[in-house]
């Protein structure tokens, strides 16, 4: 198993122009780590700096231990499946998974064993002897991960490998991908997607990044965690609307009180209790509620906690509702789930309970008030 740590890495292509900033990050032996943010933010950058394919400006990086910012990419022990397949389109699915172990000159024997094991890792057995042009896109993407795993790499690096993929087949490949992770658990893997849900469901650890003015200031990576504590307890408005979906809402308010496990609110003409410890933000200043729409609750009183609105928009899609409706004083819609028998229609009035445990609150800087409510792990 190998580590790989970045210490203060950036990557500058000009001068005047920051791609990766202030980069501190140790993924563990055998972790499952994914990069996930916006585009252009530097995810595939980071990957391609792990498998040395971009140089680094500067900080320093390790792969077990060992400084590699000078060290060829033939030398680090990685593997790599890009977005594109890259298949030989004379070649067999045999000799496309064969041809990097020959390149190396491994032995026949070698050769065939580590082929063969991956085939049936993959479920490629039956396919051996056809040409890509003759397989779906989903097997086309097996036997590239399968070049891969010939090679016995410390780390695997995957670069958006399901984004030719249909939904389905997304879907599929997803779970064969976290299988494989479980089957060869001695090497680390690395995976960027623009997709949270790939991130959600596969990783063990998120690197979430951030994207344009607030790189250069506060750096590349906007958090660090496991997919539940970005979801539960994210450390800034950024990562919070970043993460879930449909995403988090967000309204503005006045801090009114703030004490230890709780704190008191103005919310869009309403009183609202949040459990929170905001007591570092002075009291009167203007803050940011957030609450999931899954955490919306529809009700009949008005009150406490309770928003007033107007429906604008439903999508039905079976097993849950989407609402869409509208607050006074407040431009953006609102997103509320329900079951899928909503029987709400645009234009009807709408109460919506926000529980004091299931707000967020982010002060004027987009940083996250420590929630104080008992979470999943």
């Amino acid at each position: 198993m190998s580590s790989i740590e970045f210490r203060g890495v950036e990557k500058r292509y000009t001068t005047d122009t920051i791609t990766i900033a202030q980069a501190n990050l140790v993924i563990e032996p055998g972790e499952f780590c994914v990069f996930v943010g916006p585009s252009g933010c530097g995810k595939s950058t980071l990957l391609r700096m792990i498998a040395g394919l971009e140089d680094i400006t500067s900080g320093e990086m390790y792969i077990d231990g060992q400084r590699v910012n000078d060290m060829p990419p033939a030398k680090r022990g990685v593997a790599m499946v890009f977005q594109s397949y890259a298949l030989y389109p004379h070649m067999t699915v045999r000799e496309n998974m064969a041809f990097g172990l020959r390149v190396l000159g491994s032995k026949k024997a070698d050769i065939d064993a580590k082929v063969d094991e991956a085939a049936h890792i993959l479920q490629l057995t039956h396919l051996m002897d056809r040409l890509p042009k003759a397989l779906s896109g989903g097997q086309r993407q097996r036997v590239a991960i399968g070049r891969a795993i010939v090679k016995h790499p410390k780390v695997f690096l995957f670069d958006e490998p399901l984004s030719n993929l249909d939904a389905a087949l997304r879907v599929q490949t997803r779970l064969e991908i976290a299988n494989l992770h479980q089957r060869v658990n001695s090497a680390s893997m690395v995976y960027v997607t623009h997709d949270q849900v790939e991130a959600m469901t596969l990783a063990d650890k998120i690197v979430l990044l951030r994207a344009g003015d607030d790189v250069a200031k506060k750096g590349s990576i906007a958090q660090v965690g496991s997919p539940l504590t970005l979801y539960h307890r994210p450390a800034s408005l950024f990562v919070a609307e970043f993460i879930g979906s449909p995403k988090m809402n967000v309204l503005p308010a006045t801090l009114i009180q703030a004490q230890d496990t709780q704190a008191r609110l103005h919310v869009c003409g309403h009183h609202f209790s949040a459990g929170v410890d905001a007591r570092r933000v002075a009291t009167g200043t203007p803050v940011t509620v957030g609450v999931r729409p899954e955490d919306m609750l529809l009700s009949e009183q008005a009150g406490d906690n309770v928003i007033e609105g107007q429906v604008e928009h439903i999508e039905k899609l079976g097993e849950s509702s989407m609402i869409y409706f509208r607050v006074p004083a407040h431009t953006e819609l609102l997103t509320l789930k329900v079951e899928g028998t909503a029987t709400q229609r645009k234009g009807d009035p709408l109460r919506v309970a926000c529980p004091a445990d299931a707000i967020h609150v982010f002060d004027a800087e987009g940083d996250a008030c420590h929630r104080t409510v008992q979470l999943p792990a």
